[in-house]
């Protein structure tokens, strides 16, 4: 499983960042270092974990990668102080610029072999995917589909899927009862994440290949997030069938990382490259 995680971490931290990153309009130049260096950070991250936990190499690694993502979480602040709103759209768009500092975190925790707030090596790896892909990807997604497709449901899916990753990370910390309640808001936000963008989005795009991207990122959503409901559930009552961490990590984990993050916003990005930009203008830096 291990193996496997570290893969879909380096696809995070490589790719699948500076790819969102490019999504944001950056009418400031704010965004455009950070996003220069983030690949070759990124590659710093993913070598750590090529190395020995406990290796001050692999540490050190991760700690310049972390460095990059506090970069961004400050670029966040200054958005907000500058914004000063808090509509849907923005709750999500900082959600993923703030995510992947809480995922380096965890990720020189759990390289260095220390077990942040009582957490294991196991959960400190799993909390570095989860806010890369959800904290990071997911926000993104739903700021992105609330920003051109603006309705009800995708106003409401920009806000319950930032609430269910909160949720989820408090879990961590008060137990399995809170995570399912985590588990059950972002179920919820990212199947109305699917749905609009299966209803609204993926129509209206321009091209086959576009839409057939957005096609696969949205109907993911449908099956992962019911092995993330369930696994959540059998935490909580054993009655409840779920799959194993390493079955978990191999089937909602990679279905995740390809089908949903990577296949969403590259189509994303093809809709900003042919001229379509209504989305990228109000989610402006």
């Amino acid at each position: 499983m291990t193996v496997l995680v570290g893969w879909i971490l380096a696809l995070a931290m490589v790719v699948v960042v500076p790819l969102g990153l490019r999504l944001v309009d950056d009418d400031r130049r704010r965004l455009g270092p950070v996003g220069q260096v983030w690949p070759f950070a990124g590659l710093l991250g993913g070598l750590s974990l090529l190395f020995d936990r406990g290796d001050a190499f692999a540490v050190a690694l991760a700690c310049c990668y972390a460095a990059v993502t506090a970069w961004l979480a400050v670029l966040a602040l200054l958005r907000l102080l500058r914004r000063r709103s808090l509509a849907p759209v923005e709750i999500a768009v900082l959600t993923a610029m703030v995510a992947p500092a809480v995922a380096a975190s965890s990720l020189i925790a759990e390289r260095g072999g220390w077990e942040l707030l009582g957490f294991g090596m196991t959960t400190q790896l799993l909390t570095v995917a989860h806010f890369h892909y959800a904290g990071f990807a997911a926000a993104l997604v739903a700021g992105l589909t609330a920003s051109r497709a603006p309705s009800p449901s995708s106003s409401v899916a920009a806000v319950t899927v930032p609430v269910g990753i909160a949720l989820v990370f408090l879990g961590y910390f008060t137990g399995d009862g809170v995570e399912l309640a985590g588990a059950v808001v972002l179920t919820a936000g990212m199947w109305l994440l699917g749905w609009t963008v299966w209803r609204d989005v993926a129509p209206s795009a321009r091209g086959r290949m576009t839409r057939a991207l957005f096609g696969v990122s949205a109907a993911v959503l449908a099956v992962t997030m019911l092995l993330a409901l369930s696994w959540a559930a059998g935490h909580v009552w054993d009655a409840v069938p779920h799959l194993s961490l390493t079955w978990m990590a191999a089937t909602h984990g990679l279905a995740n990382a390809l089908g949903f993050a990577l296949c969403g916003l590259l189509a994303w990005r093809r809709v900003q490259r042919a001229g379509d930009t209504p989305a990228t203008n109000v989610m402006s830096a």
